[in-house]
């Protein structure tokens, strides 16, 4: 039901739990309609004359005992939200609280606390889920030890940290480390093991287990060997040991998030576990890999240390993704991963800051804690440590790590305790740095040149623009890493990082012999919108000079983009910009998977980005075939190059997901791409037809969707895979994501009618919702179709999972870029959502902030 007054919680009124959990014994009697939740909670006071509050939703208490004496009516107060013990009632020195209540699994749609996925019964703990188990003070920074009993006639009964003992129909789990209620987990099914293990540096033998469904066991190896990889990975970079003797991973069908890191039992969407070569996409590995890896290294950072409060978010997530990044970046492609990553960044976080729902990376309050698992915390906050590494320097990072895990292990930790480590391993000062962590938004650096008698002086402006709740920000420190090249493309100065401190500030280089060409920004220094004067000619010079593969790509990129910004007004395809490409692809020694990157057009979205912080109204239609005319005049100019590379990119034997041949079949793609503009789909047929991947399966049914040619190949792999429910979320997604916007409203509603379309499943909404909110002309279809639709699908999901629900609600969150005709037609569809009757908090929250926004 829809709270009468949603209580804002604010990072001001932090306040410790008045009791010390010592230990936390629980019996689990499962059952789909009725589990049975036994708790034994060992705590001491910390205060006395505190109440008890403990956190509990969709419970029903059967009993409660203090010391083994049984609570009356008069000594607590039961509610929808948890369980108040009176202090009267209370011991004044360490007690057992024991209590029983009942609970549905089978019921529980919204997948958070335990619930069931096809007849197994799973656990989604973070943030709040623990709640939905059994009363209990659901917070981060309350940690004990745990010991479990799981009661089932089921073949596998798992939870955290070590087996002790099982029997027929039970099992006993301890786990001898402390942990909040959010990394508690449990799972119980008909389920099948492909094992493993791993040789920690201390000579330990930890067992490893992929635990999926019957028949699924032949697609787990690949996962298996990333965790290996992770953990050895872990040794070397960071000296981090595993410290369980068993180490399980679960797949399971029906989640909300990726994966989460609970210890030593780490349960997984399936998407991101499963894998074999004609099911999963070169991508999907590269992911599968890293997200592995992520839940991994939270072992550490978020389990071992964890947050004090959720304010703290980023503590765990974003060092966790920035872990999970240099990972990637040492397996593959440390250039490729960094552009990728830059992608992400500009596609998710600063669309966030320049919308509605722009926050810190460390929010001051919070109504649904749920809805700030954003990009912000995740991606920026992985953007902000890598600042910090780049500052420190990579000695001074290892130093404050290994303080890190020595000062706060076991600990429940903050950003001021994070910064703290920093300053006292390298003596620098970071309380100005501290803004990145407190202020909204994404800075703008504005930067002019000066050259004279061989001086040549770099002057930046930084200006943040105002975000809701912060109109003004102070100047943050920003590491500025720059080279200077000559004309001839020597380059002259290597690269140095300057640091910014103030909202202007000048840095010369003196003895030039010429004016150079300048460099910035390189590796994507710093998440911030460089604003620079620079004409096609020297971008062009960059992206065939520049010594930086980041600010090489960049180089292609901006030409890109300044070209579809002047064709939506009308102008012609720029030269410039396509014969600098037609150089590009012709570098044999180029990284294929770099040059697939520089072949990918800007994205529709982000030339509307561009456009609106212009001064201009994006028009949706124009961009869409502004960007089809000049993939086709790339074709047309460079159709014999073209087709070189992709019969020269076809990968012989057997399929590996390699960098190596991944980055070939990447370039060859992006080749099909353009190619399929000016071919009628010819060449995307015959690779259909014949391809031995899902890589090429799924590239070539792209192309022939955009060419107006794949009804036959959508029902032949429809045909194909309709019992393989990850491969048919492919099917939806890709159908919308790449349809002619003009037919894409109808299509969606074809789609969401079809038999297929399991909309309680998370994977299959995200696959037909997140491939139309992707179809950039389609969602914003002028007659505001395109807006009722999704509308209708969030309002319809909202009171069965309204986690999942309000996510998928940021599809709207640009809407206020657009013309005032689809302007209106979008708030009416808020205003839609908005009105509707008990609708739940996470949304509630979100749609408020959604219809606010009025730039």
């Amino acid at each position: 039901m829809k709270d009468a007054t949603p209580q804002t919680i604010r990072l001001a009124d932090y306040a410790p739990y008045p009791f010390t959990l010592d230990a936390v014994a629980l019996t689990f009697r499962l059952a789909p309609k009725a589990t049975r939740v036994v708790a034994e909670i060992r705590m001491t006071p910390r205060q006395p004359g505190a109440a008890l509050a403990l956190d509990g939703e969709h419970l029903r208490l059967i009993s409660a005992a203090i010391d083994g004496q049984s609570l009356s009516a008069e000594d607590y107060i039961l509610t929808d939200t948890g369980l108040t013990i009176h202090p009267a009632a209370l011991p004044d020195a360490a007690f057992t609280l024991a209590t029983e209540v009942e609970i549905a699994p089978e019921g529980n749609t919204a997948l958070q606390g335990l619930y069931m996925s096809r007849g197994m019964y799973c656990t989604q703990c973070e943030a709040q889920g623990f709640r939905r188990i059994t009363f209990y003070p659901d917070r981060p920074d309350v940690m004990a030890r745990f010991t479990v009993r799981v009661e089932a006639d089921l073949p596998v009964l798992l939870s955290n940290g070590n087996p002790t003992a099982s029997g027929p129909g039970w099992a006993e789990w301890v786990d001898p480390w402390p942990k909040p209620a959010y990394l508690f987990a449990l799972v119980a099914g008909d389920l099948v093991a492909h094992s493993g293990n791993f040789t920690t540096m201390s000579g330990r033998k930890v067992a490893l287990n992929i635990w999926v469904r019957r028949g699924d066991e032949d697609r787990c190896g690949f996962a298996l060997g990333a965790l290996q990889r992770a953990m050895k990975w872990d040794e070397d970079a960071y000296g981090r040991e595993y410290d369980l003797d068993i180490f399980n991973i679960v797949a399971v069908d029906d989640f909300n998030m990726g994966a989460m890191e609970n210890k030593g039992l780490n349960i997984f969407n399936a998407k991101l576990v499963l894998a074999s070569p004609d099911t999963t996409t070169d991508g999907e590995y590269e992911r599968i890999e890293g997200v592995i890896a992520h839940e991994y290294f939270h072992n550490w950072t978020g389990n071992r240390i964890t947050c004090r409060d959720w304010f703290q978010l980023c503590l765990k997530e974003g060092l966790t993704v920035f872990r999970d990044q240099q990972f990637t970046s040492d397996m593959r492609s440390g250039p490729v991963k960094r552009i990728e990553d830059v992608l992400t960044l500009r596609a998710r976080q600063f669309r966030e800051d320049q919308g509605p729902l722009a926050h810190a990376v460390r929010p001051e309050s919070y109504v649904e804690i749920n809805n700030f698992y954003t990009a912000t915390v995740y991606e920026k906050g992985a953007e902000v440590i890598g600042m910090l590494r780049r500052l420190v320097g990579d000695a001074g990072y290892r130093r404050a790590l290994d303080l890190y895990f020595d000062r706060h292990d076991g600990q429940a930790a903050t950003i001021e305790d994070w910064l703290a480590v920093f300053a006292d391993a390298t003596g620098r000062d970071l309380g100005q740095f501290k803004r990145w962590y407190s202020d909204a938004g994404t800075p703008r650096l504005r930067v002019e040149e000066h050259w004279q008698d061989g001086t040549y002086t770099l002057e930046f402006t930084q200006v943040t623009p105002p975000t809701p709740g912060q109109p003004e920000k102070a100047p943050r420190v920003i590491p500025i890493a720059v080279g200077l090249l000559s004309p001839n493309g020597d380059e002259v100065v290597p690269t140095q990082v300057l640091e910014m401190t103030e909202a202007r500030q000048r840095f010369s280089f003196s003895g030039l012999a010429v004016r150079p060409v300048p460099s910035l920004l390189r590796g994507f220094s710093a998440p911030v919108v460089l604003e620079r004067d620079a004409t096609a000619a020297e971008r062009a010079f960059l992206l065939a000079h520049d010594t930086d593969p980041f600010n090489r790509w960049e180089a292609g990129r901006s030409l890109a983009r300044e070209a579809l910004c002047a064709m939506v007004a009308g102008a012609a395809p720029e030269p410039e910009h396509i014969d600098a490409v037609g150089r590009l692809i012709r570098d044999g020694a180029a990284d294929p998977a770099f040059r697939a990157l520089c072949l990918r057009l800007p994205g529709e979205e982000e030339i509307a980005t561009a456009l609106f912080e212009r001064g201009t109204v994006p028009d949706p239609d124009a961009i869409h075939a502004a960007r089809g005319r000049l993939a086709a005049a790339l074709a047309q100019k460079h159709e014999a190059v073209l087709s070189e590379i992709h019969d020269a990119m076809a990968v012989p034997g057997p399929y590996a997901p390699d960098a190596g041949p991944a980055g070939k079949r990447a370039l060859r793609l992006a080749a099909l791409a353009l190619l399929s503009r000016i071919d009628g789909g010819r060449r995307a047929q015959a690779l259909f037809d014949t391809a031995p991947n899902m890589t090429e399966t799924l590239g070539a049914l792209a192309c022939l969707i955009e060419a107006g040619q794949a009804d036959a190949a959508l029902a032949g792999f429809r045909a194909r895979w309709s019992a393989d429910r990850l491969v048919m979320d492919k099917w939806f997604m890709v159908q919308l994501a790449h349809a002619d916007p003009a037919n894409a409203p109808a299509l969606a509603a074809r789609l969401a009618s079809d038999p297929a379309f399991e909309w309680k499943n998370p994977n299959r909404f995200r696959a037909l919702m997140g491939g139309f909110a992707a179809n950039h002309a389609g969602f914003h279809h002028p007659s505001g179709a395109g807006y009722s639709f999704y509308a209708d699908w969030l309002i319809k999901l909202d009171p069965v999972n309204p986690q999942m629900a309000a996510r998928m609600s940021t599809a709207f969150e640009t809407w206020p870029r657009y013309d005032a005709a689809r302007q209106a037609l979008a708030q009416a569809a808020l205003a839609r959502i908005e009105a509707l009757p008990g609708l739940s908090r996470d949304m509630g929250e979100m749609v408020a902030r959604l219809a606010k926004a009025n730039r």
